[in-house]
């Protein structure tokens, strides 16, 4: 059977996979970045952000594939809402959760209320089936394209699944939601084998993903430091220490042998979601850790020569000015060598999305004019806090970065994109709750 996989933009790793799992079910597989109507008789979409149900482009295909008599079933992250996607893009089906079985059995039999992991419409009205169970952690070889080497994600050519699950409970995060709080890891065997897969498709550099890396061996909460340093040594024998990279790791998920091996066998960056400096905007968004950790966490790191990044996240439902000022603060005593600055932005199905439904619009930093400093741009206050904590993190770099007009304008561009997105994503989520 001929079946094209579309992956805006970029090519998922999750798009790899489930092309991987179709091949080696005996099926004819292209994969391609591209939204255009595929020749094949089947189109899976596999859609990562809420922004793609309302990109015109992508309902344009799914629209004329149908006409033409094909089919097309969609999956990924935005399965977490399928009455949404159904609403807003009609593909004939939408894979729930893990779906490397249940895709399987959907393109051969096609739907079918018998079929678990799925959701459709019939007559108009929405059916889920049973949720599939979670699907083997072990499986096949991904579907790589040849062009891998000329995609940059975070300066990565892919990020590889090394386990799922993730034992935090961040509300504005959907990976605990989607593969549980479990970690479940992939065998050190399997992962070197598809890192050389990689490599000899040109790959670049590869990173580490999972949720948080570190996690990786785990097991009932607690940390297998030697397994994630065998997976990094092992890594970086196949691309070289200076082509893996591990980023995304919980500040209270380190240990000095962990950080000691990321220093020798990666980039030498280690990535935290800091989010807040505020103990009280970190309870809010469950992050699980304290202010004082996270500097303790950066302490450790400088000891050990290696880079710091961390994210933050403004506008959050109920942070106060206060809350704020408490951030700009953190990032003073700080000193990073990078940040990323992003507003609040609800993914349906995290409770972050469900407190947005909670709170009145008037009392949403997403909608709130902004009344201070930047009052002259049009903000919203979320819009106008993501701005200046960019500008103030900038300041407060190890290397200080001077903010001219034109890294000005970039800013005020990025956070006016921001702002446009997560409103849209908003109403998106309110006109669903009824609101």
């Amino acid at each position: 059977m001929e079946i094209t996989i579309l992956s805006p933009g970029i090519y998922t790793y999750g798009a790899m996979l489930i092309g991987g799992v179709l091949r080696d079910a005996g099926h004819r597989v292209t994969l391609t970045r591209t939204p255009e109507v595929p020749m094949g008789s089947i189109l899976l979409m596999s859609l990562f952000s809420t922004q793609h149900l309302l990109d015109p482009a992508i309902r344009d295909v799914i629209r004329a594939h149908r006409e033409r008599g094909g089919r097309v079933y969609v999956g990924g992250p935005v399965s977490a809402a399928p009455e949404m996607v159904l609403g807003e893009i009609a593909p004939d089906a939408v894979v729930v959760g893990e779906g490397e079985e249940t895709v399987v059995r959907l393109v051969e039999e096609g739907v079918s209320p018998d079929l678990p992991g799925i959701a459709f419409l019939d007559g108009g009205r929405t059916v889920v089936t049973p949720p599939a169970p979670p699907a083997p952690i072990e499986r096949p070889l991904p579907l790589i394209p040849d062009d891998i080497g000329s995609q940059s994600i975070r300066g990565a050519s892919a990020y590889i699944e090394t386990h799922r699950g993730c034992i935090g409970g961040c509300t504005f995060c959907q990976v605990p939601r989607f593969f549980g709080r479990r970690v479940r890891s992939r065998s050190i065997e399997s992962i070197i084998e598809e890192v050389k897969a990689f490599a000899a498709h040109g790959a670049k550099r590869l990173s580490i993903s999972g949720g948080t890396g570190s996690l990786y061996g785990s097991s009932n909460g607690e940390m297998n430091p030697d397994a994630f340093i065998a997976l990094l040594r092992g890594m970086a024998e196949v691309m070289g220490p200076k082509n893996i990279s591990a980023p995304d790791i919980r500040v209270d998920c380190i240990t000095d042998e962990i950080l000691d091996a990321i220093k020798r066998y990666t980039i030498g960056w280690v990535f935290f979601g800091i989010e807040s400096g505020s103990d009280r905007v970190l309870r809010m968004m469950g992050k699980g850790v304290k202010v004082r950790q996270v500097v303790e966490a950066v302490e450790r790191c400088r000891k050990h020569r290696l880079h710091v990044a961390g994210s933050f996240i403004v506008g959050y439902p109920g942070e106060t000015e206060r809350d704020y000022m408490a951030t700009k603060d953190l990032i003073a005593t700080l000193l990073l060598d990078d940040t990323f600055v992003s507003a609040a932005e609800p993914i349906p199905g995290t409770p972050l999305a469900d407190l947005v439904v909670k709170t009145p619009r008037h009392k949403n930093p997403t909608f709130m004019p902004h009344k201070s400093d930047y009052r002259a741009l049009g903000l919203t206050e979320s819009e106008a806090r993501c701005l200046d904590l960019m500008i103030h993190a900038d300041l407060f770099r190890k290397r200080v970065r001077i903010v001219n007009d034109e890294i000005f304008d970039a800013y005020l561009a990025e956070v006016r994109k921001q702002g446009k997105e997560i409103r849209a994503a908003t109403d998106l989520i309110l006109r669903y709750a009824g609101v």
